[in-house]
Parts: C-alpha cells; sequence; structure tokens
C-alpha cells in the first residue's frame, strides 16, 4: 500500500528538505506552457513544469530520488536538468513538498503560490474549458515576470483566438 501524502513528507528528512528546498531556491523554476493544439477539445494545451537545473547530476538524481517522480535530462553543454511536467506528480509530490519546506525568496514563493493556483485549475479540468484557460492564461502573466521571461502565446494572442474561434471553444 502506497504511503498518504503527509505519511510521505513525514519521511523526509528535515535537513535534506531544507536543504533541496533552498537549492530550488536559487537553481529552480515553475513554469506553465500553453500551446495551440488543433487536436485539444479547445485548441489549446497546457502544461505545468516544474525543474532544476545544475551543472552536477548527482544532486539532481538525488532530487529525483528524493521525490520519488520526473526525469533527468542534459544538454550538450553540460548541463543537467531535472523536470517533473506530469500533473498528478506536481500535485502529489512536488507541491506538497514545497508546502512543508519553503522558500526563503519572496520571488519564488511567489510564483510557486502562482504555480499551485495554475495546478489546481488544472487539476479541476479547468483548463479544458474557455474561461479556466482564461483564468490560467492570467495568472500566467504573473509568473516569472522580468527579464529573460519569453512566450510565444501571450494572453492577447489567446483572446484573439477566442474571437476569431468562437465557436471552437463552446463544445
Amino acid at each position: 500500500m502506497q504511503p498518504t501524502i503527509e505519511e510521505w513528507l513525514k519521511t523526509i528528512p528535515p535537513e535534506k528538505g531544507h536543504y533541496f528546498a533552498g537549492f530550488t531556491d536559487g537553481e529552480g523554476s515553475f513554469n506553465v506552457s500553453i500551446r495551440k493544439r488543433p487536436d485539444h477539445q479547445i485548441g489549446w494545451q497546457t502544461e505545468l513544469c516544474f525543474n532544476v537545473s545544475q551543472k552536477e547530476e548527482y544532486i539532481l538524481a538525488q532530487f529525483k530520488k528524493l521525490l520519488g517522480c520526473g526525469r533527468l535530462q542534459s544538454r550538450k553543454d553540460g548541463v543537467y536538468y531535472y523536470v517533473v511536467v506530469n500533473p498528478r506528480s506536481i500535485t502529489e509530490r512536488v507541491i506538497p513538498f514545497f508546502e512543508r519546506f519553503t522558500f526563503c525568496s519572496q520571488k519564488k514563493q511567489r510564483n510557486f503560490m502562482i504555480f499551485k493556483q495554475i495546478a489546481q485549475l488544472v487539476t479541476n479540468k479547468r483548463h479544458l474549458e474557455r474561461d479556466g484557460l482564461q483564468q490560467i492564461m492570467e495568472l500566467r502573466e504573473k509568473l516569472n515576470e522580468g527579464k529573460g521571461r519569453t512566450r510565444k502565446y501571450a494572453l492577447q494572442d489567446y483572446e484573439q483566438f477566442c474571437q476569431e474561434n468562437p465557436q471552437r471553444l463552446i463544445r
């Protein structure tokens, strides 16, 4: 029998939990990708993503082992990523972990809170409804604000799509 989320969290040594929270505070990010997908119910796909990057693979493998989900990736330049995109893993592992082991950085804490709101909308399947996706897009605009942020599709792209394709979103 699988342990509950609460039971699992109690097995994490506090020093390890705080270490990985601090590590994520500096090297991690919470992202939400929105893609046009004609094969999806309302023409858009929403993907939640938690990732941490580092030049040393070992520490990321330890984080993966601790959370029990996700995958490791590498780039040609020697940077490794620990990535979690599975919505269930995000809601049952990533979010509870960072609720217990919080961030020192106000900016990371703010991004995490926005990410949590979006994850809840996805869990409730609101990303499959016009007004739910609108709400996700609005929250996403506040996520990771500042220099270096790039988005292929912004809120205005979605609003324009809705005006041009009203029948597509009524289903």
